[in-house]
C-alpha cells in the first residue's frame, strides 16, 4: 500500500476523531482522539513511511536522490549526527492528539517525489532543522536539537517546511515593500509583487505615496486615476503568480486614512462595489496617525492631503511626513491639495467594512513609532500586521534602476511555546538558541529578485521571536484569560523573551564585531531604550505569578543597567527582534493555543479539503481546565486589548491582535450595550479600536465575526505569515 492508495473510507481515524463532537453521558471523548492518532500511525504513518536498514543508508539515500543538500550535511562528521539522533530520540517525542500528527504528516514531512511514501518523522525533521541553522556548531545543534523535540521552539512554516530540503522554497515569511509617487516605482513594485509572489510569502504594501485620483500629472489636471487602479495591478499580479498553482498570492495593500482616496479605498472591498473598482482577494488595511483619533473624538471634519502636492513642500514622501505633528500646518498651507470629510463618518466606514469582511487592519503608526528605538520612521506593515521596521524610500530610474537603493523589508519569524519554554532548564540557553536559530535565516536571506529588500536584510540583521500557547499555559494552570494575574505573567514573560534576545544579540554583536546599520543612532545605543526597565519593577507580585516564575531567573535593575552597558559598549547584531504571528497550523503540531489569543472552541472544528471535518481538543482539555477555557467570541475584547498590550511594552515589533465578535453579542459583555440593541454595531468596533489605540496596541488584525448563521466573517490565513 502507499500514500494514494488509501482509502478514506477504509480507515478508522477519521471516524475516531469525529467522536469527538459527539459527547457521552455528557462528556467529551477525548480518548476517542487518542485512539484516532494510535489508529493513524497503524494505518497511515507505520505503513507508508520509506524505511532503512541504518541511519547511515538513509541519508546516503536522501542525498543521492537529491531530497537534502549536501553542503549543510556535509558540516558534520557523521558520528556527531549519530550523537545528534541518540539525543532527539531519548526524549521519546510523541504526538498528543490525532491533529498534530496529520498535519505534520500530510504538510510537513518530507515525501518521496511520487508522492507515495513518507521520508522522515518529526525527529527527523527537528533533526534536519537543528543541523541546518547550526550550521556547523555541533553545540548549537544539539541546544536547537534539544529545543525543537521538546517543542520550545518552533521555526516559522517556511524555515521549518524547507530546511535542509535540496529542492525548497524560501526560509523568510514575508515582506514589505513602499511604492513612491511615480511610474517607475509603481512598475518597479508590480515586478517585486510577481517575483515574491513566486518565492512564496506574503507581501505588504503601502500605497499612501501615490497621488491621489484627479491629482496632476505634468500639470495637467485630473490627469492621475489614483490608488485604486494600481490596487487591482497589485490583485492580479498576485493572482498571477501563484506557485505553479500550489497557492494563491497573498497580498495586503495599505493606505493612510488622510490619503485623499481613502473612502474609494475601502469601498473597493465592499461586496457590492462594482467590479471595475472591487478587489476580491487582496487585503486591505489602513495607516492610522494619532490625530484621526483626535478628530473623531471631537466630532470634527478632517482634511485629507494629497501626497504630490505634500511631497513637493516637504521633499520627501508622504509616508515620511509626521501628519499629527503638520497637520494644522497641512490645513494652512494654500500650496497642498485638500478635501474635507467627517472623521466620525470614516471612522463608521471602517467599521461598516470590518463587519462585512474583517477588514481593513489597522496600523496606529505613532503608536508604533513613539515605541520605536530605532532612527528612521515606520512607516506600514506585512500581511499579518506585526511586522514594523524602519523602511527608506528607493529612487527608480526609467530603466527601472536604482538611483538610490532605499530598504524595505524581508520577515524571519519563530515563535517559543510558552508551556515548554516555562518548563526548560535554562530558559535564556533556551531563547539564545533560538535567536543564533533565526539569525542563520536572516544572514542566509539572499532576495536579489527586490534589491530593496534585499539591501535592507542586509542592513538591519532583523528577526521576529515571539510566541504561542499562551491560552493553553493559562487554563492548565488554572488562570482565567485576561485576570490580573494572566495580565502579569503575560508581562513578565515578554519581559524575559526581550531581555535574553538582547543578551543573545549583544553577544553575536561582539563576536562578529558587527552591529545592525545606524545602531549609534539608536535608543540602544544612548542608553535611553533601558530607562523603563531602570525605573520600573517588572518582577512578579502576585502570589500566583511568583509561584510560576519561582525557579525562573527575573533580571533585576541592576542587571538591566549591566545590559545596557554592555550594549552600548558593543553594540546589538539584530535591528528588531521580537514580533508575535498569528500562529496558525503550526500550533496544532505543537499541541497548542494559537499566538496569545483566545481559543475558539473547546473542541475546534476544522474543514479539510478531500477529508472533511477534523475535531482538535483544547490543550490539557480535562474537567478542572474546562471552566477556564472561555471562547473568544464569549469574551470582553477589552481583556484580549489588555493581554496583547501586557506583552507589547516589552516587544520592539508587533503582534497579530485579532478581535472576536459575535452578530448578537452576549448580554453583559459591554456595559455600553445596556439597554441598547444586543446586535454588534458600527459604534462596537469604534469603541474597540480607541480602547485598543489607548491601551497603545500597534496593530489590529483581523475582526472575525461570529454571525447568528453559525458563519465566521473575516477569516483567512496566510500560511507564509501565520508560521
Amino acid at each position: 500500500m502507499s500514500l494514494k492508495e488509501i482509502d478514506v473510507n477504509n480507515v478508522t481515524y477519521y471516524d475516531l476523531n469525529n467522536r469527538l463532537n459527539i459527547p457521552l453521558d455528557g462528556q467529551i471523548q477525548l480518548d476517542q482522539d487518542k485512539a484516532a492518532l494510535t489508529a493513524f500511525f497503524k494505518e497511515n504513518v507505520i505503513p507508508n513511511t520509506m524505511t532503512f536498514a541504518s541511519l547511515k543508508e538513509r541519508f546516503d539515500y536522501l542525498l543521492t536522490h537529491n531530497y537534502l543538500e549536501r553542503e549543510f550535511f556535509e558540516k558534520y562528521d557523521f558520528a556527531f549526527i549519530e550523537k545528534l539522533y541518540e539525543q532527539l530520540n531519548a526524549a521519546n517525542f510523541r504526538f498528543k492528539t490525532f491533529m498534530a500528527a496529520y498535519k505534520f504528516y500530510t504538510q510537513y514531512a518530507l515525501k518521496t517525489d511520487d508522492g507515495q511514501f513518507y521520508l522522515e518523522s518529526f525527529v527527523d525533521r527537528a533533526a534536519i532543522n537543528a543541523l541546518y541553522f547550526a550550521d556547523g556548531d555541533e553545540q548549537l545543534a544539539l541546544q536547537l536539537a534539544d529545543e525543537i523535540i521538546h517543542q520550545r521552539y518552533q521555526p516559522a512554516t517556511p524555515s521549518f517546511l524547507n530546511a535542509g530540503r535540496a529542492r525548497r522554497g524560501e526560509l523568510v515569511s514575508c515582506f514589505v515593500l513602499q511604492v513612491t509617487d511615480d511610474m517607475n516605482s509603481i512598475g518597479r513594485v508590480i515586478n517585486s509583487a510577481l517575483q515574491l509572489s513566486r518565492i512564496g510569502g506574503g507581501v505588504g504594501i503601502t500605497l499612501s505615496n501615490l497621488r491621489s485620483a484627479g491629482a496632476p500629472i505634468k500639470g495637467i489636471k485630473g490627469a492621475a486615476s489614483g490608488v485604486v487602479p494600481v490596487m487591482k495591478l497589485l490583485e492580479d499580479s498576485f493572482s498571477y503568480s501563484n506557485q505553479l498553482g500550489q497557492r494563491q498570492g497573498a497580498g495586503v495593500v495599505y493606505l493612510n486614512v488622510f490619503h485623499p482616496d481613502i473612502i474609494d479605498f475601502l469601498a473597493s472591498k465592499k461586496e457590492n462595489a462594482d467590479e471595475k473598482i472591487r478587489v476580491k482577494t487582496l487585503s486591505l488595511g489602513v495607516i492610522v496617525p494619532d490625530k484621526f483619533y483626535e478628530l473623531a473624538k471631537n466630532n470634527e471634519d478632517m482634511y485629507l492631503f494629497d501626497p504630490y502636492d505634500v511631497e513637493r513642500k516637504y521633499d520627501t514622501p508622504f509616508s515620511y511626513v509626521d501628519i499629527t505633528a503638520e497637520y494644522d500646518n497641512l490645513v494652512n498651507d494654500p500650496e497642498i491639495a485638500k478635501k474635507k470629510i467627517s472623521a466620525r463618518l470614516l471612522e463608521e466606514e471602517i467599521s461598516k467594512l470590518q463587519q462585512e469582511s474583517g477588514y481593513p487592519y489597522v496600523v496606529n503608526v505613532d503608536v508604533a513609532n513613539a515605541a520605536n528605538p530605532i532612527a528612521g520612521k515606520i512607516i506600514t506593515s506585512n500581511l499579518c500586521s506585526e511586522i514594523l521596521q524602519v523602511q527608506t524610500p528607493s529612487i527608480v530610474d526609467n530603466k527601472q534602476e536604482y538611483e538610490t537603493l532605499g530598504t524595505d523589508i524581508s520577515c524571519n519569524l519563530g515563535s517559543t511555546n510558552i508551556v515548554n519554554l516555562m518548563a526548560s532548564p535554562d530558559f535564556g540557553r533556551s531563547v539564545e538558541a533560538m535567536t543564533r536559530a533565526l539569525t542563520f535565516v536572516t544572514d542566509h536571506s539572499d532576495i536579489d529578485v527586490v534589491p530593496s529588500v534585499q539591501h535592507g536584510n542586509h542592513q538591519a540583521h532583523t528577526i521576529g521571536l515571539g510566541a504561542m500557547g499562551l491560552h493553553a499555559f493559562l487554563a492548565k494552570n488554572q488562570l482565567h484569560y485576561g485576570s490580573p494575574e494572566a495580565l502579569e505573567f503575560t508581562s513578565i514573560y515578554f519581559m524575559l523573551l526581550n531581555y535574553w534576545t538582547l543578551v543573545a544579540s549583544n553577544k553575536i554583536a561582539k563576536e562578529r564585531q558587527t552591529t545592525f546599520a545606524n545602531f549609534e543612532k539608536s535608543d540602544y545605543a544612548s542608553g535611553k531604550y533601558f530607562d523603563k526597565y531602570l525605573t520600573t519593577d517588572f518582577s512578579p507580585k502576585l502570589a500566583k505569578v511568583k509561584e510560576l516564575f519561582q525557579d525562573i531567573f527575573i533580571p533585576t535593575k541592576a542587571d538591566w543597567q549591566a545590559l545596557s552597558e554592555k550594549i552600548k559598549q558593543n553594540g546589538l547584531y539584530h535591528q528588531n527582534r521580537l514580533a508575535v504571528a498569528p500562529n496558525g497550523s503550526i500550533s496544532y503540531i505543537n499541541d497548542t493555543t494559537a499566538s496569545l489569543q483566545p481559543i475558539i472552541n473547546r473542541i475546534e472544528e476544522r474543514q479539510e479539503r478531500k477529508i472533511g471535518k477534523i475535531y482538535y481538543p483544547a490543550p490539557y482539555l480535562s474537567n478542572e481546565t474546562l471552566p477556564y477555557y472561555t471562547s473568544a467570541y464569549d469574551l470582553d475584547m477589552r481583556k484580549v486589548i489588555d493581554t496583547y498590550a501586557a506583552a507589547q511594552q516589552h516587544v520592539d515589533q508587533g503582534m497579530s491582535l485579532t478581535l472576536f465578535m459575535r452578530s448578537s453579542i452576549p448580554a453583559g459583555l459591554y456595559e455600553w450595550k445596556n439597554g441598547r440593541t444586543d446586535k454588534m454595531t458600527t459604534r462596537d468596533l469604534s469603541i474597540l479600536r480607541n480602547y485598543a489605540h489607548h491601551k497603545q496596541i500597534k496593530s489590529i488584525y483581523y475582526v472575525r465575526t461570529f454571525t447568528d448563521t453559525q458563519d465566521e466573517v473575516g477569516v483567512n490565513e496566510c500560511e507564509s505569515c501565520v508560521i
